[in-house]
């Protein structure tokens, strides 16, 4: 999904070009072209990874494998074959979750996984969900033409985020001219005619919206099944996320299990995170578990969001009056202003007896990239007044997150 994000970022920005004296008429698109170049690169970095494994005399065993006893993996595929180790480390990830009704055809209905792969720009295309997956498609989709409709039950987009981030992001679509429609839900779709009709109901009505594609981005399910796991008794929830310890270990002692498969933040970098850990522990290092809450969240549309910790309605139920908040827009903000990026903003929170940073939110370009600042901060405990106490280079982007900790402190300068 990186490379289609990244061409859209291109395309978006591309419409700024009047605004730097640079006229860019007769652009022509050519979306199967992207997709190709997503695939090869893809496919590149796939071989490194397996490049890697070779260097480090990992061994690769090709096939479906599935827990034949506490030390054991039964490998299924170009040869069957027993794979014996002293511990069982299981990261088999998730799948896409449809709604009941739903076939999935990849022609007019398609999961994420289809649309990946798909060289088609509808002309109309609804997305059920507004998610992290959601939002990035109906981004893409839109910015190669398609007239999209994103439908979400909740009564906001990025279920869980901020929802003063939310809000901004919601703006920020409806501008682009894509359509949300919140507090509605997905009741069936129906093909006919080479198109589609989606049914769904909000506000104490039902309606249907016609479609040439839609792209179920609910959500995820592990995919935990015919593992072995109940050979072993390794608990798993309702949904069938698999249950560790801090250590990242099952209830069978030989096997641990990381990613999407354990459930929590559906991310890879979390799962590389865990996958650290869980290695780290299994070597004898004496680690502290993994904090889940300083994991960023990065969604990759424009505007892009970032995020990390708690949220602003999480840390005032937390502390209360003791919460800090300083707010900074890019519009206050020289590079933004002079790339003509406005759009959004930085807002960090922090504990009030000793300034502790509690958590970050941005909305804005380049949002996925400043995170890593606060991040790095959460990890070190450090406070606003350690922010607003570094020196940021001007004119960057990184200035709006000295401004917020200087707001956060009581001492703003540019606002």
């Amino acid at each position: 999904m990186f490379l289609p994000r990244r061409c859209s970022a291109a395309r978006s920005s591309s419409r700024h070009g009047e605004t730097f004296g640079v006229a860019a008429d007769g652009i022509r698109l050519d979306y199967a072209k992207l997709v190709d170049h997503s695939r090869k690169s893809a496919d590149r970095l796939c071989k490194g990874v397996q490049a890697l494994l070779k260097k480090n005399r990992i061994e690769l065993v090709k096939g479906r494998g599935r827990l034949a006893g506490p030390t054991s993996v039964e490998v299924s595929g170009e040869s069957d074959r027993m794979v014996e180790a002293f511990h069982i480390l299981l990261a088999t990830g998730s799948r896409e979750w449809v709604p009941a009704g739903f076939e999935v055809d990849g022609e007019c209905l398609l999961t994420s996984r289809e649309a990946l792969e798909s060289r088609r720009i509808p002309e109309r295309l609804v997305v059920v969900g507004a998610g992290p997956v959601g939002i990035e498609f109906a981004y893409v989709y839109a910015m190669y033409g398609s007239k999209v409709t994103i439908v979400e039950m909740v009564d906001q987009m990025l279920p869980g985020a901020d929802r003063e981030v939310a809000s901004a992001l919601q703006r920020e679509f409806r501008r682009k001219g894509i359509e949300v429609r919140l507090g509605t839900s997905f009741e069936a779709v129906e093909k006919a005619g080479g198109l589609v009709r989606v049914s769904v109901s909000g506000a104490g009505r039902s309606e249907e919206i016609e479609a040439d594609q839609v792209l179920a981005a609910i959500g995820r399910r592990p995919l935990s099944d015919d593992l072995g796991l109940e050979k072993l008794g390794i608990a798993v929830d309702q949904s069938g996320f698999v249950g560790v310890d801090p250590q990242l270990r099952t209830s069978a002692p030989t096997v641990s299990a990381i990613g999407d498969l354990v459930g929590g933040a559906l991310l890879a970098h979390k799962a590389s995170e865990e996958g650290i850990a869980a290695a780290e522990s299994l070597a004898g290092l004496d680690r502290a578990p993994l904090d889940h809450r300083r994991i960023p969240f990065c969604i990759y549309s424009q505007p892009q969001v970032a995020w990390i910790g708690l949220t602003e309605e999480e840390a005032r139920s937390e502390f209360g009056d003791q919460l800090r908040v300083g707010r900074f827009p890019f519009t206050a903000s020289g590079k933004a202003v002079a790339s003509a990026h406005t759009a959004g903003f930085v807002k960090l929170l922090a504990e009030s007896e000793g300034g502790e940073i509690v958590g970050a939110h941005i909305v804005g370009q380049g949002a996925t990239e400043l995170i890593a600042e606060i991040g790095l901060a959460m990890t070190l405990e450090a406070t606003t007044a350690e922010v607003a106490a570094t020196c940021h280079a001007h004119p960057t982007l990184s200035e709006a997150l000295l401004e917020a900790a200087l707001l956060a402190e009581g001492r703003g300068i540019n606002l």
